[in-house]
């Protein structure tokens, strides 16, 4: 058996003395993924809020689950990497120079805005807000996050004449 590049040449090697690599995902390439898995969701927030998977578990769990996987897997791979931090502006500029932790960033967002949105949907139903009120928090929420929290907000407190969280009520 000949040695080829300091490895054993015979059946298993004559075709690829070095085995093709998958190149490793770019955070562009992985920023166009997310994006695309998050949009399946939204849109079965707003045409789909009563089917019993959407609220309760797709769009609670399962993808903000696999965005926080993103996000874990984004973050540890850049241990040692990371210069920057959250002490001052300057130093959260200086952490998302890196694209891995900028995009990191985005996921945050898309996981947390996605949660958000659910539990307004979730919220609604259980209060009865009819439901053609709650698009335009999605849509806000989906567009500029805490700008549709406070639309639902001001919606339900409206409505209930009340602002309460599960169970912590005060009159208006």
């Amino acid at each position: 058996m000949a040695l080829l590049h300091g490895r054993p040449r015979g059946i298993l090697f004559d075709t690829y003395p070095n085995p093709p690599r998958r190149p490793p995902m770019n955070p562009a390439t992985l920023f166009g993924l997310c994006n695309q898995l998050i949009l399946p969701a939204w849109l079965l927030l707003v045409v789909a809020p009563g089917w019993k998977w959407t609220a309760r578990l797709i769009t609670a769990v399962v993808v903000p689950a696999l965005l926080g996987i993103v996000y874990i897997a984004l973050v540890t791979s850049q241990i040692g990497n990371i210069s920057g931090g959250f002490g001052s502006l300057a130093d959260v500029a200086r952490l998302f120079e890196n694209p891995s932790m900028l995009l990191a960033g985005w996921v945050h967002y898309l996981a947390f805005d996605l949660f958000v949105g659910s539990w307004e949907v979730r919220d609604a139903r259980r209060l009865g807000i009819p439901h053609w009120l709650v698009i335009p928090c999605l849509a806000l929420t989906f567009l500029l996050g805490p700008a549709g929290f406070v639309l639902y907000i001001v919606i339900r407190a409206a409505l209930r004449r009340a602002i309460a969280i599960d169970g912590c009520a005060t009159r208006a």
